[in-house]
């Protein structure tokens, strides 16, 4: 006969361990964020939105101090005008300082190839139209002198950009001879080089071909940062050299790009600027550098690299367009008005700090 079973065995130590230990769900206590932490966590996921509030207010302040000058349809159109070229060289300066870069170089590579294309045009007799390609040509070439130094001698971008700056800047005043190309030369011999400098007339406000193509620029490179796979792995880059490596992004052939491609914007920006000064002068535009990187970082584009939109440095440099008009308008001398940049900039910076620091 066979033995009968037991009713119930002997319970082991782990189940009576697991009987005696606590059934309550895991929860986590929930963090009541304060009013100003909720703006810290809504800036960090927008960080344009700072520029964006910053030039409204200053339009809003500027249009009571400065009257009905400042809203003029002229004076606006004026403001776009005056920051066309600074604009230019802000979109190839954003796209170095995504990847956690920096490159002081962009204003002297600006003025060697517009030197270069005043050279060739005047000077040697090339056709317009091929000297503007020499000149673009030249830019990327430039740029990729930076990326190479970048990314194979593995030199800092802070140490190389100041470096080629002084060279680039050595070739400018050799090849120009320290000399002007007459606003009367060019019209004589290449007017095609100061076509962005001519305008057209929208009600009592001048547009100049500059300004939009200053709009034309940027709207290409948002569309090529956010809508291709080389706009991702650059910030992927700004956000986390090492890590892109690891995901098997080529970090040297796109940093290369990026500064080729900054190049280029500076040799369009080159031929822009004759038509903004009217002439080819080597010694224009010598604080452009430091006011494209203002204009990156009023316009919320961090400066550790891999966060912020292409469309703020665009605001940034309006920004400082409204508060240049709004001051002089207001009959500040141009000394203040520097001031107020100088104190502008230190605030962005402060705050993009500050929004670095949220917690997800």
């Amino acid at each position: 006969m066979s033995e009968t079973p037991k009713s119930s065995r002997q319970k082991q130590e782990f189940e009576h361990a697991l009987e005696s230990s606590d059934r309550n769900v895991a929860q986590f206590e929930h963090k009541h964020r304060s009013f100003f932490g909720n703006v810290q966590h809504f800036l960090h996921g927008n960080p344009t939105m700072v520029p964006v509030i910053v030039l409204i207010f200053s339009i809003i302040i500027f249009g009571f101090v400065a009257g009905s000058k400042f809203f003029s349809p002229f004076n606006l159109s004026l403001i776009m005008q005056q920051v066309s070229i600074i604009g230019i060289l802000a979109a190839a300066q954003s796209l170095v300082i995504l990847t956690a870069g920096i490159d002081l170089s962009v204003g002297a590579i600006m003025v060697l190839m517009s030197v270069i294309m005043g050279q060739l045009a005047v000077t040697i007799g090339i056709p317009a139209p091929i000297a503007i390609i020499i000149g673009c040509i030249g830019g990327i070439c430039a740029g990729g002198l930076n990326g190479f130094l970048v990314t194979r001698i593995k030199l800092p971008p802070f140490i190389v950009t100041l470096g080629t700056w002084n060279i680039f800047f050595a070739l400018n005043l050799w090849l120009s001879g320290a000399q002007s190309i007459r606003s009367q030369t060019l019209d004589e011999i290449a007017p095609l080089l100061k076509f962005f400098g001519e305008s057209i007339a929208l009600g009592g406000a001048r547009i100049t071909y500059g300004s939009i193509l200053m709009l034309v620029i940027f709207a290409v490179l948002w569309y090529i940062l956010n809508h291709t796979s080389w706009g991702r792995h650059v910030y992927a880059i700004g956000d986390d050299k090492e890590a892109a490596e690891l995901s098997g992004i080529r970090t040297n052939r796109t940093l290369i790009t990026v500064y080729c491609l900054a190049g280029l914007v500076c040799a369009i920006g080159a031929w822009a600027s004759i038509g903004r000064v009217g002439s080819v002068s080597p010694q224009s535009f010598q604080e452009a550098n430091l006011q494209s990187i203002t204009a990156v970082v009023i316009g919320g584009i961090s400066l550790f690299g891999g966060r912020g939109s292409i469309i703020g440095p665009l605001i940034g440099a309006l920004i400082v367009g409204v508060f240049n008009s709004g001051l002089r308008l207001a009959g500040v001398d141009v000394l203040w008005q520097v001031f107020a940049i100088g104190w502008l900039t230190i605030i962005a910076v402060a705050i993009d700090q500050w929004i670095r620091k949220v917690s997800s």
